[in-house]
């Protein structure tokens, strides 16, 4: 029979150790903006699943920086481009340039040409209003209800 060792842990080691295992599970992948690149706007990002995502490109007149992971697509937009915005589903938007419950960072897919990473929020919007089906808040009539308040 050999010789069983135990090795016991205090309670400042378990507590570090769960600490850590929480951040590696918990903290979220941030997105490289290019070398070279500026973003004196901040960035924020859009990520839409990858068919609405190849959809969108034929609609857009310009496109920033994309990165793609080969089931989302995230766009990188001027950051606070949710102001007044209600992107419809299936996207998601997410302040800064993190990518929540990613494994790994994904790549990047498209990068303009000048040194700007943004793909404009608004052109972007109205492509995914297109693509998703979703009438843009601005357009959507406005209830008997709301009409009576003002």
């Amino acid at each position: 029979m050999g010789v069983v060792t135990t090795r016991t842990m205090d309670l400042d080691s378990l507590v570090r150790f769960s600490r850590q295992r929480q951040i590696l599970r918990t903290a979220p992948i941030r997105l490289t903006v290019p070398a070279g690149m500026t973003a004196p706007l901040g960035c924020d990002t859009v990520a839409v699943p990858e068919d609405c995502g190849r959809a969108m490109v034929a609609r857009l007149p310009r496109m920033g920086c994309v990165y793609a992971d080969g089931d989302r697509w995230w766009w990188i937009v001027p950051s606070d481009s949710d102001v007044a915005l209600e992107w419809p589903a299936p996207a998601s938007y997410t302040t800064g340039v993190l990518v929540p419950d990613a494994r790994r960072a994904p790549g990047l897919i498209h990068r303009p040409d000048g040194s700007i990473p943004y793909t404009p929020p608004i052109p972007l919007y109205l492509a995914l209003c297109r693509v998703t089906g979703t009438t843009p808040a601005w357009s959507r009539s406005i209830g008997a209800g709301a009409a009576d308040a003002a």
